[in-house]
């Protein structure tokens, strides 16, 4: 692979420098960004224009992990030293979210309250409801064991950031083994065993919770969709309530900075240093670079918006889905009581929870809006939908018919498009990727240039961005020893 093209710099451009350039915001790159910063490197963070001024909540996960100390999330806030008063803003919730379908309506979270649910609606009897949900949480945690315990990631050399060569601190500890684990790995049979009724709500609930457009989870991340939500939820509490809020602010008081970036402009090298020219016509007079460059955002989506010739590094796959959001407002009083701030709607349990059969609704409400609840509405679409505006009626009509009393006062809010900086974008993983194998970041080019490949852990979710970043910033700090 060639690699980015060498560009000019005289007298006029002025060459800015970082250790680690991350090109795009999505959560990946953010907790990539602070364990490359606590390694002593300083970083900086480029955010498209558009995506900037899209309303946060557009971009938070539908489901936050629980914030207990062995879990995925809390393991993660602890390593990335984030402040005890942070920590505690993400309130555990015992509901995870709700599932809803035309006969029912259920509360999925820990495992009495799943239990419960699934008696009462007749979809198992008490003693098979409480054998599925311990075999279940057991696979589940088995899974969340050798999750944390699994360096995840795979680059290059193994340098701490900062250490000469040769010193006794240059090269990281070997890893911890692995402790024996304590259940058995992958989906426990009493899945399979269950009513067709449950089984289509349990599937529900993993094509919500993965990140796959088409394909399917492997065994392991399948057994740790179903079984995370047994911790419950988190819900992140105060004036600013967002996960990645609290993880911008760290970087931007500690590690690095900010720069917004229009949707068009290139990628180049300086002196062999990766990095990016925000101006595609080179009028700007700057170049930022890096000794790495870190793709955190779609290949399609950026090559589509750098203004060069085709680069291999962007090569891959035509985009095939998207997760496709809504942005409404409604006064608050017209929310129902029993409505959960997670929702999935299923409107016909008999086929997959995909298009508009399967919608998924946040409730989301801001201190600068007292009066009123934002709802972000998404369904798995494809990519090239034809009649775009039909299905967002058909979302909005499924919120709707959640909500009778929020009929015609349901306002819709415009958001900006963003052309690369895109949560949304669900690119398919290349065979015999996601876990429980590792994820290769380091690109075959002549500059260090990385990617955060979101779709190899597409199969774990939120927990699998957060550990692609987590693991793959301390690769990246390591090889730039």
């Amino acid at each position: 692979m060639k690699g980015l093209p060498a560009t000019e710099t005289g007298v006029s451009t002025r060459t800015r420098r970082w250790d680690a350039v991350i090109v795009g915001t999505a959560l990946p790159g953010l907790v990539a960004a602070v364990r490359i910063g606590m390694r002593g490197g300083r970083v900086l963070m480029l955010e498209e224009e558009a995506a900037e001024g899209r309303f946060p909540g557009m971009r938070e996960p539908f489901w936050v992990s629980g914030a207990n100390k062995e879990g995925v999330l809390g393991t993660c806030l602890r390593a990335l030293g984030v402040p005890l008063i942070d920590q505690r803003r993400i309130e555990a919730d015992p509901m995870a979210f709700q599932v809803v379908m035309p006969d029912a309506r259920l509360d999925v979270g820990e495992p009495h309250l799943c239990v419960d649910e699934w008696v009462a609606w007749g979809l198992a009897k008490p003693d098979d409801a409480r054998a599925l949900v311990r075999a279940i949480g057991a696979a589940a945690e088995a899974e969340r064991d050798a999750l944390l315990e699994s360096t995840f990631v795979r680059a290059g050399r193994r340098l701490a950031l900062g250490a000469r060569r040769g010193s006794a601190m240059a090269v990281d500890p070997p890893p911890v083994a692995a402790k024996p684990a304590r259940h058995a790995r992958g989906l426990p049979g009493e899945v399979e065993a269950a009513s067709p009724e449950l089984r289509a709500i349990l599937d529900a609930q993993v094509r919500t919770l993965c990140h796959l457009g088409a394909g399917s989870p492997s065994a392991q991340a399948r057994a740790r969709l179903l079984g995370g939500p047994l911790e419950g939820g988190g819900v992140v509490r105060g004036a600013d309530p967002w996960l990645r809020g609290i993880l911008k602010r760290r970087i931007a008081a500690l590690y690095g900075e900010f720069r917004s970036v229009p949707e068009r402009f290139r990628l180049v090298s300086v002196g062999g240093q990766p990095g990016l020219a925000p101006d595609e016509a080179g009028d700007s007079g700057e170049v930022w670079v890096g000794r790495a460059l870190v793709l955190n955002a779609p290949r399609s989506g950026l090559a589509s918006a750098v203004a060069q010739e085709p680069l291999d590094l962007l090569g891959g796959p035509a985009l095939r889905h998207r997760r496709h959001s809504v942005h409404l407002r409604v006064a608050r009083e017209l929310i129902p009581e029993a409505m959960a701030a997670r929702v999935i709607l299923v409107a016909d349990p008999g086929l997959p929870a995909s298009g508009t059969n399967g919608v998924t609704v946040r409730r989301l409400l801001v201190a600068d809006d007292p009066a009123h609840a934002h709802l972000v509405v998404s369904a798995l679409l494809e990519a090239s939908e034809p009649d775009l505006a039909a299905r967002e009626e058909e979302m909005i009509a499924a919120v709707a018919g959640l909500m009778p009393f929020a009929e015609g006062r349901l306002v819709r809010v415009s958001e900006p498009i963003a052309r690369w900086d895109d949560d949304a974008a669900l690119e398919e993983p290349a065979a015999g990727d996601g876990w429980p194998g590792e994820v290769g970041i380091r690109l075959g080019s002549k500059q260090p240039v990385y990617r955060l490949d979101r779709a190899a852990v597409a199969g774990l979710g939120f927990e699998g961005e957060i550990l692609l970043g987590w693991r793959g910033g301390d690769a990246i700090a390591a090889d730039l020893g």
